[in-house]
């Protein structure tokens, strides 16, 4: 297995991935909406706002992970880690895992003090993410699941409350993916 960065030139075969892995896992019509999610995510972000992680294994991408700038009030540098899909079929290897991890470090070298993520606690916290409240950080539009509210430090400060709105990059700003 080979982790890299995401090239735009791989940019329909990440879209693809993404459709088959959430039609399997949520249904055909979240499978698109996740697609179209991808493809506006690699289309309308500018380039230093977005950071896409791809594994590949034999000379096919089985995995990619994005994370998009996530502005919060006291400018520190910060990331949002979302969508996240693995090939069905290799799911349960610690692939998303090690991916994740690969983006992460990815981060630290450019210097971001921060990364957040919105899912599962059982899966994210693995990876180093915890569950914050948004007493800490808000939220850029209501959650659905406030538990699912994650964090982390990425310089090895502590996490402190930061008043104030935060915003995501346009493709994440919709109220129905939280």
């Amino acid at each position: 297995m080979k982790y890299s960065l995401f090239n735009s030139s791989n940019s329909q075969d990440v879209i693809e991935l993404f459709s088959a892995v959430f039609s399997v896992s949520e249904g055909e019509s979240e499978g698109q909406t996740i697609g179209r999610l991808v493809s506006t995510l690699i289309s309308s972000t500018p380039s230093n706002d977005l950071i896409g992680c791809v594994a590949i294994d034999n000379g096919r991408i089985v995995g990619c992970i994005f994370f998009s700038r996530f502005t919060v009030a006291n400018g520190q540098v910060a990331f949002i880690l979302s969508p996240v899909a693995i090939s069905t079929e290799l799911q349960g290897r610690a692939i998303g895992q090690r991916l994740i991890n690969y983006g992460l470090g990815c981060l630290k070298s450019l210097n971001v003090e921060l990364a957040f993520t919105y899912g599962d606690p059982a899966f994210y916290s693995k990876t180093g993410f915890e569950q914050i409240s948004e007493s800490v950080v808000k939220a850029p539009f209501p959650l659905s699941q406030p538990i699912g509210w994650l964090a982390q430090s990425l310089d090895g400060q502590p996490i402190q409350a930061i008043e104030g709105v935060t915003q995501c990059v346009e493709a994440l700003s919709d109220p129905d993916y939280w």
